[in-house]
């Protein structure tokens, strides 16, 4: 970008970090020129790009996914790397004005009820609301939040991590091997690895499976730059540069690592007691059967134009790509000629696919499901956050039926078992800006295109409804006081 001179240093520290001059002045042309909005056509609802499944096809699909299941390799794919700062905010408040607000009444009067209490020091519940409150962010406010104990059970309280170890077993094991794979920050490695070992025994004797759990951590060359608020290099003290995560968005190169036919995505919160999990198991078999059926159904077709002598494959794949695979044709589709056509079906149908798990609305904050117009003049469905719609759509957010929970199951081989580079199906274009400080200094900071948004943006998407008993998130720390939680 024209008015942008790094010194030598500069560039040595940016090519040491895994990023190139060029790649760090467009994200600086980013901040100046921003990121467009997402050209939402209309809110997704049942019958309108969400499935509903009747009884007898939920069944159908949940048989499907079980009975493939044998012959699968799947994993478990849980973004972990995010602090918990933000789930202890108004704790921290408190703690700096001593001012009571709803979150630090709650926490000092229910301190028993939290399944962190044991660790908590001894004869704390017999303290003031201030050193009660002192001693939660000493436990909990420098862990992530996968390391914090959210349930308590006869044998002892279970962490984040460890119930997604129990789910995992639940649905997502080829014969008695459960594959997991968690992104987490480099800081807290040790303290996964530790309790992996700790609790693996006794999960795998529980739950009568073998746990294959890999760890990663986001990629440096991921990291986007800090600006100014007037859109300079933000520099550190020392006068280096200062690079930030790019956000989940980023995780693309993490998932892109991963060999397997199948991937369940859920976030690290997102997470109930084993006595509430059946819902969760159903629904996640219900759209993994779903996403099985479809993609066999795209795998067929393709191998039919592929083929070239099934006078049919041609109009079967335009009905399918229209009707489940929710992809509406550009407008000159029927003018093309036959060769043209083809062509263009094969792109279409031969991306990576998933299938996303959408909950009624009932007022939980988060992106939601849209039909949106793509620039080959197609419409499919995006999960859009609510910074990516433009003022003049907005009301959509407020018409829109359902939310986005990330609940993702995806495909990501082709017909014939190759595997896709994800990073091929993002949609650079999408993106955040944020406000953020740094040692009491403004700063402008940089997401990627989030990973169940613009960087999944050219995959295949399809919508199923799953109910709200699915989704259980713990965004604050007053959220384990929830029935669900206790």
């Amino acid at each position: 970008m024209a008015g942008v001179i790094f010194s030598e240093k500069d560039k040595e520290q940016i090519v040491s970090h895994g990023l190139t001059v060029e790649k760090v002045e467009k994200q600086i042309a980013n901040f100046t020129y921003g990121f467009g909005y997402l050209p939402v056509e209309d809110a997704a609802a049942v019958g309108n790009g969400i499935m509903r499944p009747a009884e007898s096809e939920a069944l159908r699909y949940r048989h499907v996914y079980e009975t493939a299941a044998e012959e699968l390799s799947v994993v478990k794919f849980v973004p972990a790397s995010g602090a918990a700062t933000r789930m202890f905010k108004d704790l921290f408040t408190f703690a700096a004005d001593g001012v009571p607000n709803r979150a630090s009444e709650m926490t000092a009067e229910n301190l028993t009820s939290f399944a962190f209490y044991p660790a908590l020091p001894e004869g704390i519940d017999g303290r003031d609301d201030r050193a009660k409150v002192e001693a939660v962010l000493e436990y909990g406010a420098s862990l992530p939040k996968g390391l914090i104990y959210f349930h308590s059970y006869p044998d002892g309280p279970r962490t984040a991590f460890g119930e997604h170890l129990s789910e995992g077993a639940m649905y997502a094991r080829t014969g008695d091997t459960v594959r997991l794979h968690f992104t987490i920050s480099e800081e807290h490695r040790a303290g996964f690895e530790s309790l992996l070992e700790q609790v693996r025994g006794r999960y795998e004797e529980l739950y009568g499976v073998r746990y294959e759990v890999a760890f990663s951590v986001q990629d440096s060359g991921t990291d986007t730059i800090a600006v100014t608020p007037e859109n300079e290099p933000f520099r550190n003290g020392d006068g280096s540069l200062l690079f930030r995560p790019a956000g989940h968005g980023a995780l693309i190169e993490n998932l892109n690592s991963i060999d397997a036919d199948l991937i369940f995505i859920k976030n690290i919160d997102n997470v109930a007691p084993d006595r509430l999990k059946g819902d969760t198991v159903t629904y996640k078999k219900l759209i993994a059967g779903i996403l099985l059926d479809l993609k066999r159904q795209k795998d067929e077709v393709i191998s039919a134009l592929e083929n070239g002598t099934d006078a049919d494959a041609a109009d079967r794949a335009a009905r399918l790509l229209e009707g489940p695979l929710c992809c509406r044709l550009p407008a000159g589709f029927a003018g093309l000629d036959d060769s043209q056509r083809r062509k263009l079906l094969l792109k279409l149908l031969d991306r990576p696919m998933r299938v996303c798990g959408m909950v009624p609305n009932e007022g939980e904050p988060g992106g939601g499901p849209f039909w949106a117009a793509n620039p080959d003049g197609t419409s499919s469905l995006q999960i859009a956050e609510p910074s990516q719609v433009a003022p003049d759509m907005a009301h959509l957010l407020k018409e829109g039926t359902h939310f986005n929970p990330v609940d993702i199951v995806c495909a990501v081989k082709d017909h014939k078992g190759r595997k896709f580079d994800l990073r091929e199906y993002t949609d650079p274009s999408t993106g955040f800006i944020s406000e953020k400080s740094k040692d009491g200094r403004k700063l402008r900071a940089q997401e990627l295109p989030g990973l169940w948004n613009g960087a999944m943006a050219n995959w295949i998407t399809v919508f199923a409804e799953v109910p709200v008993s699915t989704f259980t998130p713990v965004k604050e720390v007053t959220d384990l006081l929830r029935p669900e939680h206790q």
